[in-house]
């Protein structure tokens, strides 16, 4: 994961939209089809994305994969940014 991948991801709003989705918790890859006006395929290659950037983990159980926030990365992204505003400010 690097930060260049996590801001690529990010950059698009359907991706963003999951992101914001999964912060409630987890969710399956069909609940989260439900929630956009698009193809399983399209969402699918969105949570690839994501999780190639290490945005969110997958979790197959059973016949379902849940999809959930990795806010160990979020966190990393969010310290990074707060550093660069207190950086400033010294």
């Amino acid at each position: 994961m690097s930060f260049q991948d996590s801001f690529k991801a990010l950059s698009d709003p359907t991706r963003r939209q999951i992101i914001e989705l999964l912060r409630n918790g987890k969710l399956t890859a069909g609940e989260i089809v439900d929630k956009f006006h698009m193809t399983g395929a399209s969402i699918s290659h969105h949570l690839s994305i994501l999780k190639n950037a290490g945005l969110v983990t997958d979790d197959k159980q059973g016949k379902y994969i849940y999809y959930e926030l990795n806010l160990s990365v979020v966190e990393e992204i969010l310290s990074w940014l707060v550093s660069l505003k207190e950086e400033r400010n010294e």
